[in-house]
């Protein structure tokens, strides 16, 4: 089997912590120099030199906690598991915790009596009818948490479930690539975007979850990595075109007509827009260093 180059670095970069994480999981590789620089090179196998870069991009210096299993031998490379994973990722974790708790003290957003202190416009009910405070109000009364807030409502236990799924597999490529705290910026980024979109498109309503910072994610990896590819933000393309495509559904109203819910296309539409920008940004930043 023919060896593939899988990483060119400068002579004054240190691999050794690296190359031991490779040799605890048993990842064939050598080391060479070619013009000025150092090449790490691993058999050419399927999807091996895609998995040695996303290592890389986690742990440039090894990972002392990745230790195989007493006398198991393997012969290819293993993702980290969830646990490693989780820990590499406290940003994304802590976002999906917070949903968990607030999709449990608002019963799925059946509890409106603490609902109301998570959505965009504050709100009562009078009789029949909800009656919506102006958001200038609340934020007037320093209440600036309804910025962002909304987004951690979720209505249902399929919302919650599928945003939460996204979130996690889109939030941790950023976390691992960027850092946790541009990830945080970005998803109060998104969030912000995306809720200010929905509250023109569609006036004061009860409206939540995370999908327009998902849309925001997914504009983000996008665009980046038509700037700066990275196997990190390398999305299957038929992820790209089933959310684009949800996106127009839901854009036509046929799935409100449907039964299945109002979609606030507002949301999505602005946390895609704003995602875009943010890619194009940090692509165009991260291509320049390259």
């Amino acid at each position: 089997m023919s060896p593939v180059a899988v990483l060119r670095l400068p002579l004054n970069t240190d691999l050794s912590g690296f190359l031991q994480l490779l040799k605890r999981l048993n990842v064939p590789h050598r080391v060479s120099e070619e013009a000025g620089e150092q090449v790490l090179w691993v058999p050419d196998a399927p999807t091996l030199a895609d998995e040695v870069r996303d290592l890389y991009q986690r742990y440039p210096e090894g990972d002392p906690t990745a230790q195989l299993p007493a006398g198991q031998q393997v012969s290819t490379f293993k993702r980290p598991n969830a646990f490693v994973q989780l820990r590499a990722s406290p940003v994304t974790a802590l976002i999906l915790l917070l949903s968990l708790i607030v999709a449990g003290v608002t019963l799925l957003g059946d509890n409106l009596d603490t609902l109301h202190w998570f959505t965009f416009n504050d709100f009562r009910i009078s009789g029949e009818y909800v009656l919506f405070t102006p958001l200038q109000g609340s934020l007037a009364a320093g209440q600036w948490w309804r910025i962002v807030s909304p987004m951690l409502i979720h209505f249902g236990l399929l919302h919650l479930a599928m945003n939460g799924m996204w979130f996690w597999e889109l939030g941790k490529r950023i976390e691992m690539r960027q850092g946790s705290w541009q990830l945080l910026g970005l998803t109060l980024l998104f969030s912000a975007f995306s809720n200010y979109g929905q509250y023109f498109w569609s006036g004061p309503s009860l409206f939540g979850g995370l999908s327009g910072v998902l849309y925001g994610l997914l504009g983000h990896c996008w665009i980046f990595q038509l700037l700066a590819p990275n196997p990190m933000y390398r999305l299957p393309r038929g992820v790209l075109i089933m959310m684009l495509v949800w996106l127009a559904v839901c854009l036509t109203g046929v799935v409100g007509l449907l039964g299945f819910g109002e979609i606030a296309n507002g949301a999505h539409v602005g946390g895609l827009i704003i995602g875009c920008v943010t890619g194009l940004l940090g692509g165009a930043l991260a291509r320049r260093k390259h």
